[in-house]
């Protein structure tokens, strides 16, 4: 895809569950983009990989391993990208979990907590960390990456959209008390190639392309694209939004009759 003419020169964005998939798309975008980056996930080798392969592009890259879900290590992810870089501009919350596929009436109370845990009060806490330590002062965007499956129901993972719409409904509320000096914005993707999403489309692709108008499942830079729009200047007026990247999938009539 032919790079976007958004410029982030100046900015630090700190972007989780970046080693792979939709949060390293994220990451080169706005590395390419001018943009000191921290790249974060759990597991160091990962980041490490990742962050040479980010190497040599417009901005700076460095990364800090965290667990999502855990408010101690949000804190320290953000303190450590204000120390190596002097700020922090943008915020991206990106890393999620689904430890459940099936109907949402047999979920355990232990995958269901862990999902919560990880997808919604994670979001939480490190708009928070960010929100302290530097945002609160400077200013800067915050934009949440939840689901399509968060703005209705579908089978097999019913509790991860239940947490993707509570991301929604967190993102209009931050959107509404952290204005005029942050902007809170969600990406609502639909089916995208990852490793993360691979059981939704690997077994079946041609079937599912198929069902999609634009006849193809979406890549990670397709979400990143739409990602760096929103944290840039080009946004500066829009906040509380939720952005549905989905190749046209939602916007499909029904077929009931009306």
């Amino acid at each position: 895809m032919a790079a976007v003419d958004i410029r982030l020169d100046g900015k630090v964005a700190l972007v989780t569950g970046a080693s792979r998939g939709i949060g390293l798309a994220i990451a080169r975008r706005f590395a390419e983009a001018g943009a000191s980056v921290m790249i974060s996930s759990r597991k160091a080798d990962a980041l490490e990989a990742a962050a040479s392969d980010l190497a040599g592009l417009d901005g700076d890259v460095s990364w800090q391993a965290a667990h999502a879900g855990r408010a101690e290590e949000a804190e320290a992810c953000v303190a450590a990208t204000i120390a190596r870089f002097g700020a922090l501009d943008i915020l991206v919350n990106n890393a999620a979990t689904n430890p459940h596929f099936g109907p949402m009436i047999e979920i355990s109370r232990e995958q269901a907590t862990k999902t919560v845990e990880v997808n919604q009060l994670g979001v939480l806490a490190w708009c928070q960390a960010a929100h302290v330590a530097s945002l609160g002062r400077r200013g800067g965007a915050i934009l949440n990456i939840a689901s399509v499956g968060g703005l209705g129901p579908e089978p097999g993972i019913g509790w991860y959209n239940a947490t993707k719409a509570a991301v929604v409904h967190l993102t209009r509320q931050l959107a509404y008390e952290l204005a005029p000096g942050v902007r809170v914005n969600a990406l609502a993707p639909g089916l995208v190639r990852t490793h993360f999403a691979r059981a939704l489309w690997e077994p079946h692709e041609a079937v599912v392309s198929g069902h999609i108008p634009l006849r193809r499942i979406g890549e990670p830079d397709d979400i990143a694209a739409a990602a760096l729009f929103l944290v840039s200047d080009a946004a500066s007026w829009i906040t509380g939004e939720v952005l549905v990247v989905d190749g046209g999938a939602t916007s499909q009539p029904s077929g009931g009759v009306g």
